[in-house]
């Protein structure tokens, strides 16, 4: 089953996301059960949207990848991470919003 994952993380700055990104390299070396990742930031933090193949797949990631590297870059706090089934997904245009996203 398919979940999104959603993950508010007050404080976080966009600099530590970057050097997460960097030292995790999700996007060189994608986690295996990770389908579809965007981020944004608010005036509280970091905001994540991802769908996963399940909940056990993005905490065999959180475990293993993740939470090394947010411990190393002193990341402080916890995030709130909540899943929904998936009902649908659809990207018309998934590359463009890349490219102007990078």
């Amino acid at each position: 089953m398919a979940v999104m994952m959603v993950m508010r993380w007050p404080g976080v700055t966009s600099d530590q996301y970057d050097r997460a990104r960097e030292m995790v390299g999700w996007e060189r070396d994608p986690a295996l059960g990770g389908m579809f990742h965007v981020a944004a930031f608010g005036s509280d933090g970091l905001h994540v949207t991802d769908i996963w193949e399940s909940p056990e797949s993005f905490q065999r990631f959180t475990e293993e990848r993740l939470m090394p590297a947010v411990a190393q870059i002193g990341i402080e706090g916890e995030p709130s991470v909540e899943f929904h089934q998936v009902h649908a997904v659809w990207t018309p245009d998934a590359d463009r919003v890349a490219a102007l996203t990078n």
